[in-house]
């Protein structure tokens, strides 16, 4: 099947970059929000995003404005129904998605692929929602969506090869590096990333040694981009905190199991760099 038109559910940070990537690899782009004022923030979050790339001399401004005349905003689902594919980048609540889903799944046509950019549901819980498991799938996506390669192609026990083939290549043209991942709570990259945060929390929650040290042992001595500490602030401590619970439901295992100082730090408020406040202070 061709992929043509695409539609992203959900304009925040997540919903937003993958709408820009999606319109600037030349597909027609609708993005919806709940409401006016979340979906006016996240197409000015894009707007900025391109403009930035100009001053920088990495995009010309008559491509940035091709770029912004095919991306469309919606508040109504109702608008994605002419959408080839629907990537849904909603909020982390498997209640929620399923209702997105059913809700896209009596509009869109047969052809029509449904995917979650979920990073710790399992997709099949999404897909037995629909009239159409065989096209429901997992994009899981990084964050910055424009810079990071990465997308994590998840296709369940009942995804037909012709829908996982699809994705495929669509993520191919978006300009993205793919990695084939089973249905599997966390897939490849939170599998092994989780217990990795989690474990440095432990050890600060020890004594073994000071964030900042654990951070530059981790930059120095393994080339990470960034330490765990600053990593865990840069994902959020509440959304690290309810992967982790969600993992540590899934498989029993104790590596998945949340330390107790990342569920206070929840409780008091201190989610990383979005509240000012995580294992570092931004404010």
């Amino acid at each position: 099947m061709a992929i043509e038109k695409v539609g992203v559910v959900g304009c925040g940070l997540m919903g937003s970059g993958i709408a820009q990537v999606c319109a600037t690899a030349g597909f027609t782009t609708t993005v919806s929000e709940v409401d006016d004022k979340r979906l006016q923030a996240g197409l000015e979050r894009i707007g900025a995003q391109l403009a930035r790339s100009v001053e920088k001399g990495k995009l010309r401004d008559n491509d940035k404005a091709a770029i912004l005349a095919r991306l469309h905003g919606t508040t109504r689902l109702t608008d994605l129904a002419a959408c080839d594919v629907v990537i849904e980048a909603a909020t982390e609540n498997l209640e929620a998605k399923k209702q997105v889903f059913v809700t896209l799944d009596g509009i869109l046509a047969k052809h029509a692929l449904l995917a979650s950019n979920t990073s710790s549901l399992t997709i099949v819980e999404l897909a037995a929602a629909t009239q159409r498991p065989d096209r429901v799938l997992g994009l899981h996506f990084f964050n910055p969506v424009p810079v990071m390669k990465l997308v994590e192609v998840v296709r369940t026990i009942v995804t037909s090869d012709a829908a996982f083939a699809a994705a495929r290549q669509f993520v191919v043209a978006l300009g993205k590096d793919v990695v084939e991942a089973k249905d599997t709570t966390g897939f490849v990259v939170n599998r092994l990333l989780v217990p990795y945060m989690l474990d440095a929390v432990r050890c600060y929650e020890q004594g073994l040694a000071s964030k900042e040290d654990i951070d530059r042992g981790m930059k120095l001595g393994c080339g990470y981009p960034m330490g765990p500490f600053e990593l865990l602030d840069f994902v959020g401590l509440d959304t690290t905190l309810y992967i982790a619970e969600i993992m540590f439901e899934e498989f029993r295992e104790p590596r998945f199991a949340p330390p107790s100082l990342l569920r206070r730090m929840v409780l008091a408020g201190h989610l990383g760099k979005k509240s000012g406040r995580g294992f570092y202070d931004y404010r």
